[in-house]
């Protein structure tokens, strides 16, 4: 079945970043089916092309702000800052994790959350992640009705998280109701030539389909989730996700920094992509 997209904000993520906002959904759409791939139709993309300094698209890119430990102990406080989130004038968006003067942590958590949704197709992004004792980078979506229903009844889709004390290791999840949290349905991929993921950038994917959710490293499947493995659990991968880009520091799961850990981090995500399912 095909990526089925919320065409009112499709032009938030447009293939020529903030400058496709000035074309119809029309000729925007003309535009996206020209890019054709083995994993199907190009049908929205944000290459973050832009001035070095400058902030991400904001017809794109909202942020969450504050502190708090967002639900997992987590230490940082997310701002939208350019010390935090800009791109770097060569084609990609920076997320910085920082150790301010006064010892407390800063970074970002950028979304799309009411500008740009997609349900069903292959959603991948070319990431090089950070790294450290207590760095947790992560891309991932949510259900865009997670305002009414809340999570995890929304649905989670965790395309790509590190913990740092993994450094060749990545994790895809699925959560919802009754298999949430540590009970969420994962699996791990280890970088076939043992170098932490931190030294190159990969492309982390899912292809999303009704039934079914595979997650992918630079084209290699690692596992399939499907309807059936949620038991008498709602499956609740039948409706609209936001895109979610973020680099956390410290929590329950990847634990605090420690001496080891060096700062500023960075997250470079070259480009983030939805393809129409082949």
């Amino acid at each position: 079945m095909g990526a089925h997209i919320d065409r009112r904000r499709f032009m938030s993520l447009g293939l020529a970043g903030a400058a496709s906002a000035a074309l119809g959904t029309t000729a925007a759409l003309t535009t996206a089916g020209t890019a054709e791939a083995a994993t199907g139709t190009l049908i929205a993309a944000d290459e973050f092309d832009g001035p070095a300094g400058s902030a991400p698209n904001p017809g794109i890119w909202r942020y969450d702000l504050g502190a708090g430990g967002w639900g997992n102990g987590e230490l940082e406080t997310y701002t939208d800052s350019r010390r935090n989130s800009a791109l770097d004038g060569a084609g990609n968006l920076v997320i910085t994790a920082r150790r301010e003067a006064d010892g407390s942590y800063s970074s970002a958590r950028l979304k799309s959350e009411s500008t740009y949704t997609v349900q069903y197709g292959r959603i991948e992004a070319r990431i090089r992640i950070p790294r450290g004792q207590g760095i947790w980078p992560a891309f991932w979506m949510l259900g865009a009705d997670i305002g009414q229903v809340g999570w995890p009844a929304c649905g989670e889709i965790d395309v790509m998280e590190n913990v740092g004390y993994e450094p060749a290791v990545v994790h895809g999840t699925v959560h919802g109701p009754g298999y949430s949290g540590a009970a969420g349905i994962s699996a791990a991929y280890t970088n076939p030539s043992g170098a932490a993921f931190a030294d190159d950038f990969h492309v982390f994917a899912v292809d999303w389909r009704p039934d079914s959710i595979t997650w992918s490293v630079d084209g290699t499947a690692y596992r399939t989730v499907t309807r059936a493995d949620v038991g008498s659990n709602p499956w609740v991968f039948d409706k609209p996700f936001f895109v979610v880009l973020n680099v956390a520091v410290g929590g329950g799961w990847p634990g605090s920094p420690d001496a080891s850990t060096r700062f500023p981090q960075q997250m470079t995500v070259d480009w983030l992509r939805v393809y129409q399912n082949a």
